[in-house]
């Protein structure tokens, strides 16, 4: 293959060539194959001229060199089942079976999913409450080596930066506590694939999601890997357990054709980027109710983040009136703009360097019209107290349930860092809960009994409770309030049930 010519290139001509396909897949490139025949000419197998990812020697191993260049890494893998793929191998390569890590708390499920495989024993970082604006705090390094010095038989740390809502950690300075201690250091840095490198620099593992935040298609992300702590053959042994072993080369290609793009355009598209960011912060600095997340309010606090994802718009209605959702909910029927997510004190407006200017107007022009709503409704009286102080209840209930999500409320000193106190029990690990006999109570009757499930609030999705923790009588009120609240919580049935251990004395595991 031309080193000038892309995957997608070698695709399309292949497919233009007249070989005629007795091989998978089953559509047959044939125009007559439904409704989406259109992209089926260039969705091939693993033919003559087109490599094999778990083996790559050719086409596939120029295309990740590629990205590897162009990210800075070591090594880099695609991935086509998404970052989970990614996180599912790193952390399961990153010790044995049995063996104990150290994970922040807020990290994405797939971080818990394979240590459950692997049957890891897990200490968890809490992080911190960024209370003006109800999200999660970074992770504090020197933190991160208290724990590591507390728990010497850790063999990898993970955490995630940037976080969903664009919270940076001092990733270097983590990196230096943790190889200090000769760990290996994961960052889940899912939603920094923009930032390249700098987000997750001195880790071992790093884990992008292309899709999320680059012109890629959904489902597409990397694996990076530097320095020799990380067992690579390990690491392509459970890339080929947990990704497909038929890869899809529209995804592959699709992460070449982003590769060449960033190449390309990267420079003036990021420039633009940062250009279009700035008129936003300017046309949106005088709003009066409504408050745009930024570093600069973070850091006068001390936090631990060390910088704020210009791409994450922050949209807070504390204090507002309003709840996240209700934000949501008039942007996208009224302007016809529709959000990443919602949660109780906030909304979040996902950018990246595709998006127009235009695009970046219609945000900062609709939130001054929001802005001036609440200002007149307020000053104006069009609003009529009794609703108006309804409004305001149900937002300050709202944000006391994110707050109690994060389990930071008021702490001090030493704790307010790593609030284990209001992490459940650990009675068994999360692999010996999963396989032990379980059986459904109502909610109000599991006090006392071992989760057998992930127990938490969406958004965040923050583990409440995780299998094998204990679940507490003030847990259990939370999770009921929250229910009554109408916010969604995962791990209940739809009768408002709960899956626990049936427990055996003898065989409950005390850490």
């Amino acid at each position: 293959m031309s080193a000038d010519r892309s995957l997608y290139q070698a695709l399309r001509e292949y497919a233009a060539g007249g070989v005629y396909p007795c091989h998978m897949p089953g559509h047959k490139r044939n125009p007559a194959a439904g409704e989406m025949a259109a992209f089926f000419d260039i969705d091939i197998t693993e033919i003559e001229g087109f490599d094999n990812l778990h083996h790559a020697e050719g086409i596939l191993k120029e295309a990740q060199e590629r990205a590897n260049r162009l990210y800075g890494a070591e090594e880099t893998f695609f991935l086509v089942n998404g970052s989970t793929g990614g996180i599912l191998a790193a952390v399961m390569a990153a010790a044995r079976p049995g063996e104990e890590i150290l994970i922040a708390r807020n990290c994405h499920r797939s971080v818990y999913h394979a240590a459950l495989m692997q049957n890891f024993k897990v200490h968890y970082y809490q992080p911190k409450l960024i209370e003006e604006y109800d999200i999660c705090d970074g992770v504090n390094a020197e933190e991160i080596g208290r724990l590591l010095d507390e728990h010497p038989a850790v063999k990898a740390v993970v955490i995630t930066s940037p976080t969903y809502e664009g919270i940076l950690s001092d990733v270097a300075g983590i990196a230096a506590e943790v190889h200090a201690r000769d760990k290996i250091l994961i960052v889940d840095a899912a939603h920094g694939a923009h930032l390249g490198l700098l987000a997750g620099i001195g880790a071992d593992l790093v884990i992008h999601s292309l899709h999320k935040t680059l012109p890629s298609p959904t489902q597409t992300a990397l694996l990076h890997v530097n320095g020799r702590r990380a067992d690579r053959d390990r690491l392509r042994c459970y890339l080929a357990m947990v990704q497909s072993s038929s890869p899809s080369y529209i995804l592959m290609a699709g992460m070449d054709a982003c590769v060449r793009f960033l190449e390309k355009e990267g420079q003036e598209r990021f420039a633009f980027f940062r250009e279009q960011r700035e008129m936003f912060h300017q046309k949106t600095k005088n709003l009066r109710h409504i408050r745009i997340g930024e570093m600069t309010e973070v850091s006068q606090k001390k936090a631990a983040s060390v910088g704020w994802d210009i791409g994450k718009i922050l949209i807070s209605v504390k204090d507002t009136g309003m709840t996240g959702k209700q934000l949501a909910d008039e942007l996208r029927d009224v302007y016809q703009i529709e959000l990443e997510m919602a949660a109780a004190t906030y909304g979040l407006a996902l950018m990246t360097f595709m998006d127009t200017a235009e695009g970046w107007q219609r945000l900062a022009d609709a939130l001054l019209r929001i802005d001036d709503r609440i200002e007149k409704e307020r000053g104006g009286g069009q609003m009529r107290q009794a609703t108006r102080n309804v409004a305001d209840r149900l937002q300050q209930e709202s944000g006391a349930v994110n707050a109690a999500v994060l389990r930071s409320e008021s702490k001090t000193g030493k704790d307010a860092a790593y609030a284990a106190a209001d992490i459940p029990e650990a009675v068994m690990t999360l692999a010996q809960a999963f396989h032990s006999e379980q059986e459904e109570v109502l909610l109000q009757e599991a006090a006392g009994r071992v989760s057998a499930d992930f127990i938490n609030l969406y958004p965040p999705g923050i583990p409440l409770a995780a299998p094998g923790e204990r679940l507490t009588r003030e847990l259990l009120d939370g999770i009921a309030e929250s229910m009554r609240k109408g916010f969604t919580v995962q791990g209940l049935s739809p009768a408002g049930r709960i899956r626990v251990v049936v427990e055996i004395p003898e065989k409950i595991w005390h850490y």
